[in-house]
């Protein structure tokens, strides 16, 4: 484990990171619309790019964990940053080209860059420091990247102008993607401490009977499949990503449905609420509160509100879905450092196998396409209930199996 020091620059740096990460995806916010505008894409074609940047996740989680496996964590971060600058390249050719196959393109490769990028910072911030303050590590993390989202179709406008279409998308994105190769640099030159799990490096010598123990259990695995609370904690970052997704992604349109005025007043709810739940982490963890019970905390809130969100009418039921945006929020704080605990040296592996469970945000939101076709609106919420039971096992039962 890292040893306990200061480490408020390299914090700062991955800040910027995780801010980075939230920008690029808070693109496709901006471009949907313009899409559905410009070379009159249908609503359910246009959600498509969004779909496009989870895609990756499970295609690339492994390999991601082999590259940081092989050129670090540092390196790994400058790839990414590279392949972002590329996906942001394809995006200008595919508005040139007004091509939405080119889009959907575009969106895959940033996704992919995406998961290189995530599969690097999030086990760095995790073993930054004592296991038992990740949480509190990464709700600073979750503030810098959910602060980021808004901020890019703001950024884009500012440039492009009120009124975009696709061909005025270039000026803006190569300024992005100059932004971003200078990231790539600075990931390079970044006064980032290599750190590293308890057992990772197999010729270690235990320094104490935790870490002794840690190694013992960790040597005698011969697969990253072999631990089940890792497994376990990727299906749960698999419901969750879907879930939250849906709280993040949905509320306009749910307000639209059912007929409210001003919908998109409401778009505020979710960011302010799981604002809300990050910095509470920060503050409560781990000197009032440990993880595990934020995160057991966190579920029931998110059950609560699942079932508000169904069963009451109109203002109160939209309301609710940022019931369900505070239950989230300290979800992926704590999934990380439970999950990778005793990995040793499958701790690189078992962060790309946490990535993967990332395509929930994939599969879990067409599934709510489905219902909502289906049985309308509201009742379409109801899929967030399994998902969120089954987090509530894992926070109590499944992150303990060994």
């Amino acid at each position: 484990m890292s040893e306990n020091k200061n480490y408020l620059v390299p914090i700062a740096f991955l800040g910027l990171l995780f801010f980075s990460c939230g920008f690029a995806l808070g693109i496709n916010s901006l471009l949907v619309p313009v899409l559905q505008e410009s070379l009159s894409v249908p609503s359910a074609g246009a959600y498509l790019l969004i779909g496009a940047t989870f895609i990756p996740f499970l295609i690339f989680g492994y390999p991601a964990g082999q590259l940081v496996k092989l050129i670090g964590y540092k390196r790994t971060m400058a790839v990414a940053f590279l392949m972002f600058a590329i996906s942001f390249g394809i995006f200008i050719f595919s508005a040139k080209q007004e091509s939405f196959v080119l889009f959907l393109v575009a969106s895959f490769c940033c996704g992919t860059a995406n998961a290189f990028l995530q599969t690097a910072i999030n086990p760095y911030i995790t073993i930054l420091g004592p296991i038992d303050s990740a949480a509190k590590r990464i709700s600073i993390m979750g503030i810098c990247n959910k602060l980021a989202w808004p901020i890019s179709p703001l950024f884009i406008t500012l440039v492009a102008g009120e009124h975009l279409t696709i061909s005025q998308l270039d000026k803006p994105f190569y300024i992005i993607i100059a932004v971003f190769l200078g990231l790539g640099v600075l990931s390079l030159m970044a006064p980032l401490p290599e750190v590293k799990a308890a057992g990772e490096d197999e010729g270690e010598s235990s320094t104490s009977a935790e870490d002794a123990q840690v190694l013992q259990y960790a040597n005698s695995k011969t697969s990253i499949f072999q631990f089940p609370h890792l497994m376990l904690g990727a299906l749960a970052i698999f419901f969750y990503v879907g879930a939250e997704t849906i709280a993040l992604a949905t509320l306009i349109d749910y307000a639209k449905a059912l007929g409210l005025d001003n919908a998109n007043n409401y778009s505020w709810i979710t960011p302010l609420c799981i604002s809300v739940g990050y910095v509470s982490g920060v503050v409560l963890i781990p000197k009032y509160m440990s993880q595990t019970r934020a995160l057991q905390i966190c579920t029931m809130i998110a059950i609560v509100g699942t079932l508000c969100v169904v069963l009451l009418p109109g203002t109160l039921s939209v309301f609710s879905i940022g019931i369900i945006a505070v239950g989230c929020s300290l979800m992926w704080p704590a999934f990380w450092p439970l999950s990778m605990q005793d990995l040793g040296k499958f701790t690189k592996s078992g962060s790309s196998v946490l990535t993967m469970g990332l395509i929930g945000g994939a599969v879990v939101t067409l599934l709510f396409g489905v219902l909502k076709d289906n049985f309308g609106p509201q009742n379409a919420y109801w899929i967030c209930l399994p998902c969120f039971l089954y987090i509530a096992f894992f926070s109590f039962k499944g992150h303990k199996l060994r």
